[in-house]
């Protein structure tokens, strides 16, 4: 059975068992680059106690195969793996995988970073934080708008 390239969960995730299964029966593969995002306990200033994600189940998904299906495109990788968690999760927790395989470093790095910058501005997620002052919903920062300019991609968040 193939590896789902992305996969929008509850649940936690492993970090050897995803790179493990990402890179098996692959002997080309001479880098893995990987990035792991967690929940941070402050943001813009205040203390966080959690974040809630939702999303589309169908849309979220099929936006970000297209995303993958545009790496493979970009980069001279052989496979990429993305596992974004959904529902109440707290600090520390880990909340995104993305892991992207190729012959060489350079590739993985690159297809790796293109992938985190276009899922910060361009996956269908809304985000809330509960804080001291209440709960707030998160909103895209410019600067993760300027991150997806410099791949030639116009953010679509207004």
């Amino acid at each position: 059975m193939a590896l789902p390239r992305v996969s929008i969960q509850t649940q936690d995730f492993d970090l050897s068992t995803e790179i493990a299964a990402l890179r098996s029966h692959n002997k080309g593969v001479g880098a893995v680059c990987s990035f792991i995002g967690t929940v941070r306990d402050r943001n813009e200033g205040d203390a966080v106690s959690s974040m809630e994600l939702e999303h589309y189940p169908g849309m979220t998904e099929k936006s970000i195969e297209a995303m993958v299906d545009e790496a493979l495109r970009r980069f001279d990788i052989f496979g990429a793996r993305i596992i974004h968690r959904v529902g109440l999760l707290q600090p520390l927790d880990q909340i995104v995988l993305v892991a992207v395989t190729s012959a060489h470093r350079g590739q993985s790095f690159q297809a790796c970073e293109f992938l985190m910058d276009y899922l910060k501005t361009q996956a269908p997620f809304w985000k809330k934080e509960e804080t001291s002052q209440g709960a707030r919903w998160v909103d895209a920062r410019v600067s993760d708008d300027a991150a997806l300019a410099r791949w030639g991609i116009t953010a679509q968040n207004a």
